[in-house]
């Protein structure tokens, strides 16, 4: 049962950002021994400051920390874990060029020589208790996104913090290991540690002890999940109702086929198959859903129908032309829009403005240019002041840096670039990671328009909620090999779990 001993505390921390912006405003938060706490909040509520300085990567404007009833003085993430306070980061705090042990090696204090060979063991133990499997010699830029979050939890779970702080943990597991993960949250619990869990998950945060709310800078409130709705908590993270996607329309789809992949074998970073001996088809205004574990070749898949990776083996065809290993211009031009999994990495040039960002993809278009040099602006802003509106983007002026958006605006300006010029093909990698309820939503609110105007659709999502409301078909990658497709309505969530599990399931 949940101590009521108060083992971390916030006294009005106050956080201000020029020139006119409070991330935090007197917050008083506070966390229970052997607790776990649920913290919500949209995209730029304030959630990840206020934990950024728990962790001493901020120093608050005004306020106080106290640890345990006693004034912390937390100026630097050293300090934090002189406290027994640890971060894992939405954004990864990784070396590129060293291993996963490398990694996790690197924070043991007092070690000077070769500490990773002390660790391997352990890192072992624990990647087998919470299902969190990694090859623990691979290089970090040799990951996924989703087994580079893998690392940052084994890395925390490994320090053996007793205040950790967790933002989305749970966004690359199946269903059976969050479930488990679940398990060991309650493991640390009994063991008295308490967790800060971020999640933008109404289901997840209705499993915690308690919930705290923030909007724009501010505390909302704390509640207990027994008191409250689901709906009620949307509201008080956006200050209004949304109506949520409960389920797709039934349509008829057209048999013309938009993609078709044939035998398709694809290396990957470590110079072995991702990609290996894929098969489908996409029609006309179908969504196909391709649900997996982050690592099993669905990064690779898509970059290959996109151009950004050879094709060793196979064909790929756009409305029966064959693009096999052409430019990605010459894919782009030929309809096909993508939205990559590493929106701040692949998706943006996070030091170009932000209309620098819009015009990507059609600056070099002979409308648009002066003498086939000069960029002609005025032609765009039009253009992309109807995507500001249309999409929802919040963006002081066009020509600030990208950079100072928020995930989510990022994200909508993404979508708002690809859907600018024609295309009969979107390429979709994990569109709403990250994102907050109401951006979630509106994302996909605008996949499901696509498909209703005749947009065929390719989602990669780990997200099983998302694949099962989207999707007309769903298939599985496993080790790089479709496992499995599945009509939706012969689809069930236990199924494509065991499936991206690599269990075997007769009639897959």
């Amino acid at each position: 049962m949940t101590s009521d001993n108060i083992i971390l505390e916030t006294r009005n921390i106050t956080k201000f950002f020029p020139p006119n912006i409070y991330a935090n405003y007197k917050i008083n938060f506070n966390l229970k021994e052997g607790e776990i706490h649920a913290l919500l909040g949209e995209n730029g509520a304030g959630k990840t400051t206020l934990m950024r300085i728990l962790f001493g990567e901020l120093t608050p404007d005004e306020g106080e920390i106290y640890i345990k009833g006693k004034k912390a003085r937390i100026k630097s993430p050293r300090d934090a874990i002189s406290y027994k306070i640890w971060m894992v980061h939405q954004h990864f705090r990784l070396v590129e060029n060293l291993t996963v042990t490398e990694n996790i090696a690197l924070g043991l204090a007092n070690k000077i020589i070769h500490p990773e060979k002390e660790v391997e063991s352990k890192i072992k133990e624990i990647m087998e208790t919470y299902e969190l499997r990694v090859d623990i010699n691979a290089k970090i830029w040799q990951l996924s996104t989703g087994e580079k979050q893998r690392v940052e939890i084994l890395k925390a779970l490994y320090a053996g913090s007793k205040i950790l702080i967790l933002d989305e943990p749970t966004s690359v597991l199946t269903p059976l290991e969050r479930e488990r993960f679940f398990k060991v949250l309650k493991k640390l619990k009994e063991n008295r540690t308490s967790i800060i869990f971020i999640t933008h998950k109404l289901d997840e945060a209705m499993k915690s002890d308690r919930i705290t709310v923030l909007r724009k800078g501010k505390l909302i409130a704390t509640v207990y999940p027994y008191e409250i709705d689901k709906n009620e908590l949307v509201k008080m993270m956006i200050g209004k109702n949304i109506s949520f996607l409960t389920t797709k329309n039934k349509r008829s789809i057209s048999n013309k086929k938009v993609l078709n992949v044939k035998n398709l074998w694809v290396l990957g970073d470590r110079g072995v198959y991702a990609v290996q001996g894929a098969t489908f088809e996409l029609k006309e205004g179908e969504i196909l859903g391709i649900a997996g574990v982050a690592g099993n070749g669905q990064k690779e898949l898509a970059e290959a129908i996109v151009g950004l990776r050879p094709i060793s083996k196979g064909e790929i065809y756009i409305c029966e032309k064959n693009i096999t290993n052409k430019p990605t211009r010459f894919i782009y031009d030929n309809g096909v829009a993508f939205i990559p999994e590493d929106r701040i990495g692949t998706g943006v040039i996070i030091d170009l403005s932000v209309i620098d960002n819009f015009i990507l993809k059609t600056y070099y278009l002979p409308e648009y240019t002066k003498h086939k040099i000069f960029i002609q602006y005025n032609k765009f802003l039009n253009t992309f002041n109807d995507a500001v509106k249309k999409y929802g983007i919040i963006v002081p002026n066009p020509y600030f840096p990208v950079k100072t958006l928020s995930g989510g605006n990022i994200q909508k300006l993404i979508l708002a670039r690809e859907l600018s010029k024609k295309h009969k093909l979107i390429i979709a990698l994990h569109p709403t990671y990250g994102l907050d309820v109401a951006t979630t939503n509106a994302v996909r609110k605008t996949l499901l328009e696509e498909s209703m105007r005749g947009t065929s659709i390719l989602l990669i999502s780990e997200d099983l909620e998302e694949i099962f409301l989207l999707s007309d078909k769903i298939a599985v990658m496993y080790r790089g090999k479709i496992v499995g497709v599945f009509e939706k309505e012969k689809a069930d969530l236990h199924t494509i779990g065991l499936l991206m599990a690599g269990e075997e399931i007769r009639g897959a």
